[in-house]
């Protein structure tokens, strides 16, 4: 499989380094507008540059391109690549508003490629196992969760709402992709934001339509070490994720007569893959197979709809009601 990349900054050289370990999957080009970010990449991987993005597409001879460019530059890449036959292997947001995201999936089918987007929290082991123990009913029927995602701004191009979408489509949207793959679908969502040139925090809830309730903490800013942590309490118990504590998830029970302990700890990581190795080569894999993803291009489309509820629910204050549930309102 010949790949090429364009965005050499930081998740271009992490998708970079995914690819240049997996079997039978080769790295033919690069192209950033910056060439020494390319030529960096390139030197690593042995890749050839680019001096333009179409020169790449026409004569790399790549069969998938991956999108690591800024947020606001997902679309023009993402839809040249698909009308030149090409596999699209997008960073998440898929876009930053909803008819661009549209127009990708569109372009993608039309040409008769395919459009992944890195949502690469369904891919960390203990988002996965809290999914995994949630759908085994080992909490029972989930009723309230919390989850935060905190750490430093990011600044740079991020600092620009029109080009990151500001914390909650870059950051919030990880946890609210997760809550949707693992509670279903939401049906309102209120939200309320505070910013600064050094600060970018917003705390958001989540109704779903099973009932059950998400409070979502995002911050830029913080002024700690990055820090990612999750909790789901059910009927028959609580599960929960801390990137602080070393043993990163837990599950806790109750008590039954059985003199069985209460509590039961999870390794945090089985493997030595790192979560974007695994969303790299399942992607590859889908390809090559023509297997459906864990996540999919819609369910990137729906977690940009709700993050973009929730930045229009910071700014007039009012909850705002999910699609179905929008039109189900409307008809009355």
């Amino acid at each position: 499989m010949k790949v090429a990349i364009v965005g050499c900054g930081g998740l271009g050289g992490v998708h970079a380094n995914c690819y240049a370990k997996m079997p039978g999957v080769t790295i033919v080009g690069v192209y950033d507008i910056v060439e020494e970010n390319a030529q960096r990449i390139a030197d690593r991987v042995g890749a050839t540059v680019y001096a333009t993005y179409r020169e790449m597409l026409e004569q790399s001879g790549c069969e998938v391109v991956s999108v690591a460019t800024p947020s606001y530059l997902h679309k023009a890449f993402a839809i040249e690549a698909a009308e030149a036959g090409k596999h699209v292997i997008s960073e998440k947001p898929i876009a930053l508003n909803l008819a661009d995201a549209r127009a990708m999936i569109a372009a993608c089918r039309m040409n008769g490629v395919q459009l992944y987007v890195g949502h690469v929290v369904r891919f960390f082991p203990e988002y996965a196992q809290m999914k995994s123990q949630l759908d085994r009913g080992r909490i029972g029927k989930l009723g309230v969760a919390h989850a935060k995602r905190i750490g430093g701004h990011p600044q740079r191009w991020f600092a620009e709402e029109d080009k990151s979408g500001g914390v909650i489509v870059d950051l919030m949207i990880h946890d609210i992709d997760f809550f949707r793959w693992a509670a279903g679908e939401v049906r309102s969502v209120y939200c309320q934001r505070a910013t600064s040139p050094q600060m970018d925090y917003a705390t958001a809830t989540l109704v779903f339509e099973s009932g059950a309730v998400a409070n979502l903490e995002a911050h830029w800013g913080y002024p700690g070490s990055f820090t990612t942590a999750a909790e789901l309490a059910g009927s028959g118990g609580v599960i929960r994720a801390d990137s602080a504590r070393s043993s990163s998830l837990q599950i806790r029970k109750k008590e039954t007569t059985s003199g069985k302990s209460p509590f039961v700890e999870i390794p945090q990581s089985p493997g030595h893959q790192s979560p974007y190795d695994l969303e790299m080569l399942h992607f590859i894999d889908c390809i090559r197979e023509g297997r459906q993803p864990i996540v999919t291009a819609e369910d990137a489309y729906k977690a940009l709809e709700i993050a973009l509820a929730a930045v229009e629910s910071a700014r007039t204050g009012k909850a705002v009601l999910i699609g179905q549930a929008a039109q189900e309102v409307g008809s009355l």
